[in-house]
């Protein structure tokens, strides 16, 4: 590393940077910086080979594999699912990420999260980041959300067959990935929260010393120039325990009560578990904090047959009006939590394998983004300045725009 002053990145600016003779003030930059209750959507960087996925699941192999094969299973099943506007995409190509970026900017959608992988010192999937940071397009937000997960064939029907193992050396390997990911940090288009970088875990609760990796990590960061990370735990049910406060986080992301979900038995061993989705549009959102910052994570369908098949699990009959449902009773929440700093997810833009995916089919088209952009055009409106910037007002109990 080159010796003399730090010099502050032009992404996720310091509020000041201490040098030997004087202290710099500077501003965080107004295209990377969320505003409350701004929309991030989870995206999976995996359409493209790699050579980890042919050698587990054949030559060529991505998830478009899954997906074109699907078949359906029981009456009513829609599969295959497929997609419709991208059409069979490869994330190396530049044009698919601008068409991406695009399309998530007019529905509303601020940034990307997108999944990152890290096994102790080995990447995967990393090529689409890499693209991104190398050619700084496309010109919009992103985050990560460091999947710490082994890799098993668990979705294919063998859960004991270990791919990657999931590891934690320790300090050393700790500071390797936050030196791997602090281009990525520094980059313009970082999505930040008072000018630090958002950086989600998406199993939190299997680091071995959670408070130590991110009072490391934030240590890190301030020697970086940076004024530090805005951690975000994954959760997997508002009721959980798991409190981030105690681990050093600044917030947590609840999807759903998973409890609930895996209460019900499978009526029959040979179809997949499947559960109305008119049954569970109350159990996706919290209705209150618990004094905790939760953000909201919404989840427009789900139906993981492509990979699992019977082992799946199909939210049946989702539609892009259940999706508005949620997405109203997400803002309600955040009406009410009087969180520091609010934030929306969604998962996922792209999870096709999983059926979970906000861009377009061929059945609903662009049905789930549409009602996006709708419910958020309100706010928007209200909105700052800021290029990026998400909302700025509460909505109204009649789902009106917000009062000036």
């Amino acid at each position: 590393m080159a010796s003399g002053p730090m010099r502050p990145s032009p992404g996720c600016w310091p509020r000041s940077v201490s040098e030997p003779s004087r202290t710099l003030t500077l501003i965080p930059d107004a295209m990377a910086d969320l505003a409350p209750n701004s929309v991030l959507a989870l995206y999976l960087p995996q359409y493209h080979p790699i050579a980890e996925n042919d050698q587990f699941w054949g030559r060529g192999f991505t998830e478009w594999r899954n997906v074109a094969k699907a078949l359906p299973l029981f009456p009513g099943h829609r599969q295959p699912n497929l997609p419709a506007d991208l059409g069979f995409y490869d994330l190396r190509v530049p044009e698919t990420r601008q068409a991406q970026a695009d399309m998530a900017r007019a529905h509303h959608v601020d940034a990307f999260c997108l999944y990152h992988y890290w096994f102790a010192g080995r990447r995967v999937l990393e090529r689409p980041m890499a693209d991104m940071l190398a050619s700084q397009t496309p010109d919009f937000p992103f985050c990560l959300c460091w999947a710490n997960d082994s890799w098993t064939g668990v979705w294919h029907g063998a859960p004991n067959q270990l791919l990657i193992e999931q590891t934690y050396p320790g300090d050393d390997d700790h500071r390797a990935h936050f030196a791997e990911l602090l281009p990525a940090f520094r980059a313009a288009r970082y999505a930040c929260v008072g000018g630090k970088p958002v950086f989600v875990v998406f199993k939190p609760e299997q680091l071995p010393d959670a408070r130590h990796f991110t009072d490391l990590w934030q240590a890190l960061a301030r020697q970086a120039g940076l004024p530090g990370i805005h951690f975000v735990g994954f959760t997997w049910d508002w009721d959980w325990d798991w409190d981030h406060r105690q681990h050093g986080f600044d917030a947590s992301m609840a999807q759903h009560r998973i409890k609930l979900l895996n209460a019900a038995e499978k009526p029959r061993p040979d179809v997949p578990t499947v559960y109305r989705h008119t049954d569970l549009v109350t159990h996706f959102i919290p209705t209150a904090s618990g004094g905790r910052e939760m953000y909201p994570c919404l989840v427009p369908n789900w139906d993981n047959t492509p990979r699992s098949g019977i082992n799946g699990m199909v939210f049946h009959g989702s539609t892009p009006t259940l999706f508005r449902d949620q997405i109203r009773r997400a803002l309600d929440y955040l009406a009410t939590a009087q969180l520091a700093h609010p934030l929306v997810f969604i998962k996922a833009w792209n999870e096709w394998a999983e059926g979970n995916h906000l861009e377009p089919g061929l059945h609903h088209g662009l049905g789930y983004l549409e009602v996006l952009r709708d419910e958020m055009a309100p706010y928007r409106q209200h909105r700052t300045p800021a290029r990026h910037s998400g909302l700025a007002a509460p909505r109204t109990a009649e789902n009106g725009p917000p009062s000036a």
